[in-house]
């Protein structure tokens, strides 16, 4: 056991020096959007942010309530002097959201085609929920260093499993009546995807969404550890030198980025799957 552990460590060490500029170089354009979201959140005038964010909940909410509670959350947190942190963090909690998204939910559409491939992927997601965050991150430190890069690819590995699983089984569960009425109207493969199935799954896919944001959140910390700016990082800090005062006020900020993406994201999801409903005459 000892000469196999030599050998995977010597073998990843050798991988990581031949391969690794090429990887991090592979990154170098998501690195970039990543610096220029964040400094884009980080300059524009905090008025201007919490307006845009205010439309965005009341978009995904319609409610006041949620509105009014994140306008004051927001306020609170720029107030206490998180601001800056905040921004860093609302920037690679959307980043890494969007890239769970893109590439979550194609494969959660070919999982819900082939019954070989989703029983290949599901030990896969398995791993990626129940592994310890320590673990995946020493072979992503070795391979691209600390910073930016290394922290959005840990948050996903951890954040992706939710919207693979429900648009899986979003798509799944489609009446198949209607795939069948579809067929019976001469629609594609293509049609029945985008016009019947994915529609009716979206309620699962938003709930998917919601998952791996909450999961995302949950990271932050973990993240700030290889060198990821945040809300984190102050935690961290608090940890180790035992800033109660510090520790408190970081931590309930993320809390409350985390209650109003939840609410804005379950509550479109409701209206959402309401609408569906009543379209189809469920």
């Amino acid at each position: 056991m000892r000469d196999l552990k030599k050998y995977i460590d010597i073998s990843f060490k050798d991988f990581s020096r031949t391969y690794g500029d090429g990887i991090e170089t592979f990154f170098d354009p998501l690195l970039y959007f990543l610096v220029w979201f964040e400094k884009l959140l980080i300059n524009a005038h905090w008025p201007l942010i919490i307006i845009v964010i205010a439309i965005m909940a009341w978009i995904g909410s319609r409610s006041w309530l949620v509105v009014a509670g994140t306008i004051c959350s927001f306020l609170v947190i720029g107030y206490f002097g998180m601001w800056e942190d905040t921004m860093s963090t609302l920037a690679i909690i959307s980043v890494s959201t969007l890239l769970c998204i893109s590439v979550g939910i194609p494969i959660g559409i070919l999982m819900s085609r082939s019954d070989r491939l989703q029983s290949m992927v599901t030990p896969v997601l398995d791993v990626m929920q129940t592994i310890p965050s320590f673990v995946y991150l020493i072979p992503v430190v070795m391979l691209l260093g600390i910073g930016k890069v290394p922290g959005l690819i840990a948050v996903c590995i951890y954040a992706i499993p939710p919207i693979v699983r429900l648009t899986n089984l979003g798509i799944r569960l489609v009446n198949k009546e209607v795939l069948e009425a579809s067929e019976s109207f001469g629609a594609s493969y293509s049609q029945k995807l985008f016009g019947v199935q994915i529609p009716l799954a979206l309620p699962n896919i938003f709930a998917g969404v919601n998952q791996t944001i909450m999961m995302a959140l949950a990271m932050v910390v973990i993240a700030s550890m290889i060198g990821v700016k945040g809300l984190g990082v102050p935690v961290l800090r608090a940890v180790s030198n035992q800033y109660l005062a510090l520790g408190m006020l970081n931590g309930l900020a993320i809390v409350a980025l985390a209650i109003i993406f939840d609410r804005i994201s379950q509550s479109f999801g409701k209206r959402m799957q309401k609408h569906l409903e009543s379209e189809h005459g469920v």
